[in-house]
């Protein structure tokens, strides 16, 4: 009888905007221990027959700002002694995003994933997952033996990408064959919104990742975008490359960087973008609908905080009607709204309640739904003010889905004007949007890249650097 092979899986996700002020504190995760793990959508590949699954933790909350230092030690030591339990192993597999900011810690995944190399020891090999918009380190990859990221964004290969790490360490445990990651910095910063991968140049660089998966010993071909509003040393995009032969590894790490620098001024904006003022002007005038106003400075997705009035302020001054603004996060506002009751009027002031540098919005609005979610944490109003229709939420999230609007009674494909808190539009979104719009506003997850404060990013970095040079220098694992 063949022995399974014992290979532990678990993780942490989340992204951090250095500027958000809002730490990311331990219940704001959602935490999967042991069975439920396994037993979750989530991991739904990881069944096979000839493979015994230690499921550890795995911990992913809503982008905002850095992670409070004692809710990561926490989730930490809990994965390090379930792991400690789970001994001895074969492999590990570890779900991670990459952008994780820890309060007071320039490299928390680092951390995280050598914490983990230090206790099952240098043989057993480690393979791991990220997001494109993941900061990597020299750190992180001394610590690996596989590496994959998503290579869509919006981001509809998660599963994908998950499996194919998955599939990485099943094959080096069932072949024998030990990968390694070769790597190449690439001195470029791009938010995601102008770099999604349904637009060029990106569009072009993606598509051709897989076509170098086929090359001979490569397993994986990676390209990151890096995180922007994260101002820490490893900030930049990078090339990342899995395989078993050195030369070709540094062949398509070469070529993957320099084709995303010599791509690095083409990068734009998919929607029509531009200050709020006229985006609403544009908005106002469309005779279509719905028309979709991302309100980009305050994206909870990107790390925004999420809780600025400023778009619902901007549509008040304009008695604007039909429109549903999606939402802000307001937890005094949402008490208040279910003290009242649905049917009650009150009057509001929405807004700016974890960031003061936002903007607030005072108005009578009337309650015309009540959502409580689990212990009231993820509790949802919907009031009304004039021709204003606003979702307020007692924690901070995203309203991308259409499921999220059908939980509260309504349908985004039936409003005159769709505000969300948002970058590039989600994938259930993008396709109704008539016209899709983004408004440049200010905010923790500002657009405006060139002027986020840099003080701890490495020089040379474009477009901070509009004169930097560069010029490939692929460097190979420790473990290698």
């Amino acid at each position: 009888m063949t022995t399974k092979k014992r290979i532990a899986v678990g993780g942490i996700h989340t992204e951090c905007s250095t500027y958000n002020p809002v730490l990311i504190r331990a219940e704001d995760f959602a935490v999967m221990r042991g069975d439920a793990l396994t037993a979750s959508d989530y991991f739904a590949f990881l069944q096979q027959d000839d493979v015994e699954i230690l499921p550890l933790l795995h911990a992913r909350a809503v982008p905002g700002g850095p992670v409070d230092r004692a809710a990561y030690e926490g989730f930490k030591s809990d994965l390090l002694s379930r792991l400690e339990a789970a001994l001895p192993l074969d492999g590990v597999y570890l779900a991670m995003h990459g952008a994780m900011h820890v309060d007071g810690m320039w490299d928390a995944e680092g951390d995280w994933i050598k914490a983990v190399r230090d206790l099952v020891g240098p043989e057993v090999p480690i393979s791991v997952s990220y997001d494109l918009h993941g900061n990597v380190s020299q750190r992180i990859i001394d610590q690996i033996d596989m590496f994959a990221a998503y290579r869509t964004a919006p981001h509809i290969d998660v599963a994908e990408t998950m499996g194919r790490a998955w599939e990485m360490l099943l094959r080096c445990l069932r072949s024998g064959e030990r990968p390694f990651v070769t790597w190449a910095k690439i001195p470029v910063l791009m938010p995601g919104e102008r770099s999604s991968t349904e637009d060029e140049p990106a569009k072009s660089l993606y598509a051709a990742l897989p076509g170098h998966d086929t090359r001979p010993g490569i397993w994986s071909a990676d390209q990151m975008v890096g995180y922007v509003w994260a101002d820490e040393p490893r900030g930049t995009a990078a090339a990342i490359v899995t395989g078993t032969d050195a030369a070709e590894a540094e062949a398509v790490a070469t070529e993957l960087a320099q084709a995303y620098w010599d791509a690095r001024g083409g990068f734009a904006f998919g929607p029509v973008t531009g200050p709020l003022d006229e985006m609403l002007e544009i908005a106002a005038n469309a005779g279509t609908a719905p028309v979709i106003l991302a309100e980009s400075g305050d994206n909870p997705t990107g790390g925004g905080v999420g809780d600025n009035g400023l778009v619902l302020k901007a549509l008040i001054a304009r008695d604007w009607q039909d429109a549903l603004i999606a939402g802000i996060t307001d937890p005094e506002a949402v008490a208040a709204c279910f003290a009242a009751g649905t049917g009650a009027e009150l009057e509001l002031t929405v807004g700016a309640k974890l960031d003061p540098a936002g903007e607030s919005a005072t108005a009578r609005f009337t309650v015309v739904n009540l959502v409580e979610g689990a212990g009231g944490a993820f509790a949802q109003a919907v009031v009304k003010t004039g021709g204003i229709t606003l979702v307020l939420a007692a924690r901070r999230r995203p309203y991308h889905n259409f499921e999220d609007f059908e939980l509260l009674g309504l349908d985004p494909r039936k409003v005159g004007l769709l505000v969300v808190k948002s970058g590039y539009l989600s994938p259930d979104l993008a396709p109704i949007a008539n016209p899709n719009l983004m408004a440049l506003t200010d905010g923790v997850v500002n657009q405006d890249i060139p002027r986020l404060e840099s003080h701890h990013r490495a020089p040379g970095i474009y477009p901070w650097d509009l004169e930097a040079t560069f010029t490939p220098a692929p460097t190979r694992s420790a473990r290698a």
